[in-house]
């Protein structure tokens, strides 16, 4: 069995490659097959593949949004039983046109390769910010796959997620001989990506000694702020079953419990959390950002502010999928690595 990940070296991409270990190691499913498990990593910039998890694939380095990316694709895919796009460039902000190179233009790349080496599935990271917006003015009902994918619309992320959705819906259309899966997880935390998480969203202007010493502040949040979150770890087990089950459609991804302020301060270790008005919060991040003293624009206030709810009953029945750790020990593992500035080892920023 041979699985190519693409985007090998970001938050997600280092949890698959370990799950991956994990499952050659152990035998387990179709990687107990004559062949074993053969995994092939893409990434922009290649690691150290000395280093582990990056020393169980084999590499390639391909820029995904480049003007050769479809054929140099297909020749890496070519015999792969399953390919996981994982490629994503959260910044920078300030570029749309440079995000949506990679984001949209880099995921039809890889789909295109996909049909040209005849790849049997293809499993796409997508997103609960590819979900419509909902009205928070009451109670969120959970809801599940079947819910809208058509984004928010002053999101830049929730914008290509959703594009990258009508993308798959006409591949899986002109391709029903290929397995097309994918998972829409909530935000994913693990130890080791704490500082370059902070390099992503607070900008290297913020040291790590100002992102330590919050743990003593209160969070300040709009009310209508929610969040899920998984750890990487059990994400990567929902790519491996769905890997090895073959499963087709989309699924859920996120465990509980769901984050509201209050139980995001705690777990943080913070004093408190106190309400502020999200038009309030919405106008200091959009004015800093306009004057570049941090790289995170106001669209990822309207995602906190407006994402739906996810079920998550598919994945358990279908995948058999069940998280390891709370949403609350995910976020908690994530700032203990802010304390220490703990980083993905030998990898680059995670773009991709």
């Amino acid at each position: 069995m041979r699985v190519v990940v693409v985007g090998a070296t970001g938050n997600v991409g280092t949890a698959v490659l370990r799950r991956l270990a994990a499952a050659r190691l152990a035998g387990d499913g179709r990687a107990g097959s004559d062949e074993g498990l053969q995994v092939v990593g893409v990434a922009r910039r290649l690691p150290d593949a000395r280093v582990a998890p990056y020393d169980v694939a084999v590499w390639h380095a391909v820029d995904v949004g480049g003007d050769g990316a479809v054929a140099e694709l297909a020749a890496v895919f070519r015999g792969a039983d399953a390919v996981v796009h994982l490629a994503w460039a959260l910044q920078p902000t300030h570029d749309i046109p440079a995000q949506h190179r990679t984001n949209v233009r880099g995921t039809a790349n890889v789909l295109a390769a996909v049909a040209r080496a005849g790849v049997q599935q293809v499993v796409v990271a997508s997103s609960v910010g590819a979900y419509r917006g909902v009205n928070v003015d009451g109670k969120r009902t959970p809801v599940d796959e079947s819910f809208p994918t058509t984004g928010i619309p002053t999101a830049t992320y929730s914008v290509h997620k959703a594009e990258n959705e009508r993308a798959l819906d006409t591949f899986e259309r002109e391709h029903p001989d290929v397995v097309v899966t994918r998972l829409r997880p909530g935000l994913v935390f693990q130890r080791s990506v704490a500082a370059e998480l902070r390099g992503l969203f607070l900008g290297h202007l913020v040291p790590m000694s100002v992102v330590r010493a919050a743990r003593f502040a209160v969070l300040p949040l709009p009310l209508p702020f929610v969040f899920q979150a998984v750890h990487a770890d059990d994400l990567a087990d929902a790519f491996w079953r769905a890997i090895d089950r073959r499963a087709a459609g989309a699924f859920n991804i996120a465990a509980s419990p769901v984050l509201t302020p209050p139980r995001m301060a705690r777990a943080a270790g913070m004093l408190g959390a106190v309400r502020i008005p999200l038009r309030l919060l919405r106008g200091v991040v959009t004015l800093t950002w306009r004057l570049r003293l941090q790289p995170t624009d106001a669209g990822w206030l309207d995602i906190a502010a407006g994402v739906p709810v996810m079920q998550t009953d598919r994945a358990r029945n279908e995948l058999g999928w069940a998280p390891q750790h709370t949403a609350e020990d995910a976020l908690r593992e994530l700032v203990g690595g802010f304390a220490d500035g703990a980083r993905v080892p030998a990898s680059g920023p995670l773009r991709g």
